[in-house]
């Protein structure tokens, strides 16, 4: 009756699923050795009382920035455990785009029991040097894809982080490391890069073919159960990943493709396995990009991208029309005209749409022209398929 049921939990591939998850970080980083010690240099300090560390990390998407620092830190704090109490807090700036949001998520991972609501940024940042002071410990601050920080707020809120010593009994209670695609140096000001350092900026390149051959044979070793998946296969998927030097893209056609075999009940991956996961990839959208926004905001990017497929651009309201035609099929009740709003304004502020008011080809009034030049809508529509019905559960 349930033998449909029974290849789930089976295991005839996948052994530990959770080596494929974004937030994962293996103890070793494949062909980043020479940018963990360029990191490394940049604190040779911090085992000291006093030393602190800063450091500005770029470049492209999936070029494992994140996993650099990730792993950095952790490394780190167990190097000088025996010399200093140091602890680190990764924000991600995507979703804490403001100063009290950033100061909320770095006072709430040091101290859980701490208000989380109702308080000011100056009274968050009181809170942190008070904790900072009163413990005797140190604190890395990780601010990923930074950028969104900067357009929201500015950095004022980097800069005031940076001087959190002056009004206390101790120095060098805080380290900083900024992650971000773009070139963060030239949107900070003067004051801010004079204590971040111009020099202490690491640029990470994308992988080559060769880097993401030795990630995908690392992810299918620790990963996948013995003798599921050749050398053949790994080739495979690090020729489908190089035009996008993406280490995600390698890592997501490994376990898409493990899937597939599993789900068809055999016990190795075959190269069919591979090419019917790599159409549902996109070549050029950053799959994180897409995989953060709400359900709705899918179904409205979804009619977008049918569209835009023919078209070069469509009118905000041909998008709400296409966006009631994707929610009859998908059998979802429309939001209202506020609510499909705030997801247009959502997609152009994740740099996923391109918005520009035009003068209306009707009367006398104005409409927004919608484009999508950063990524090809036939690759996101393909992406937002797969996406869709699990995330309308």
């Amino acid at each position: 009756m349930s033998s449909y049921l029974d290849r789930i939990g089976a295991g005839f591939i996948l052994n530990k699923p959770e080596v494929f998850g974004f937030d994962y970080v293996p103890e070793i980083l494949v062909g980043r050795e020479e940018l963990q010690g360029q990191l490394a240099s940049l604190f040779t300090t911090i085992g000291h009382p006093e030393g602190t560390g800063r450091a500005v990390v770029t470049g492209p998407v999936g070029s494992g920035k994140t996993a650099l620092v990730k792993r950095f830190c952790d490394d780190l704090i167990r190097h000088v455990a025996d010399k200093r109490n140091i602890k680190y807090v990764h924000v991600n700036c995507r979703n804490a785009s403001t100063a009290s949001r950033v100061m909320q998520k770095i006072v709430q991972d040091l101290d859980p029991g701490h208000p989380d609501r109702g308080l000011g940024v100056g009274e968050l940042l009181t809170s942190l040097r008070r904790m900072l002071q009163g413990d005797n410990s140190h604190i890395i601050v990780v601010l990923d894809e930074v950028d969104h920080l900067l357009r929201h707020s500015g950095d004022d809120i980097i800069y005031k982080l940076m001087r959190i010593d002056e009004d206390g009994n101790r120095t060098g209670t805080l380290s900083a490391i900024l992650i971000s695609q773009e070139q963060v140096l030239d949107m900070l000001e003067n004051a801010v890069i004079s204590r971040l350092g111009r020099s202490n900026h690491i640029r990470v390149p994308p992988y080559d073919e060769n880097g993401l051959l030795k990630i995908a044979t690392q992810r299918r070793d620790i990963g996948l159960v013995a003798g599921t998946c050749t050398e053949e296969i790994l080739n495979l998927i690090s020729q489908a990943a190089a035009p996008s030097g993406d280490a995600r893209q390698a890592i997501e056609l490994l376990e898409g493709a493990a899937k597939r075999a599993e789900s068809s009940g055999r016990s190795l991956i075959e190269s069919k396995d591979v090419q019917k996961t790599v159409i549902t990839l996109p070549n050029n959208v950053d799959s994180m990009n897409i995989e953060d926004i709400p359900p709705h905001a899918m179904l409205v990017l979804l009619g977008l991208c049918r569209r835009l497929k023919k078209k070069e651009n469509v009118t905000s309201g041909e998008a709400e029309k296409l966006y009631h035609v994707v929610c009859e099929e998908y059998d979802q009740d429309p939001k209202g005209h506020t609510t499909f709003w705030k997801h247009l304004k959502r997609l152009a502020q994740e740099d996923i749409i391109v918005s520009k008011t035009a003068k209306s080809d009707v009367g006398r009034g104005r409409t927004q022209h919608i484009s999508m030049p950063h990524m090809l809508p036939s690759d996101v529509a393909r992406r937002l398929e797969t996406l869709i019905p699990s995330r309308l559960r």
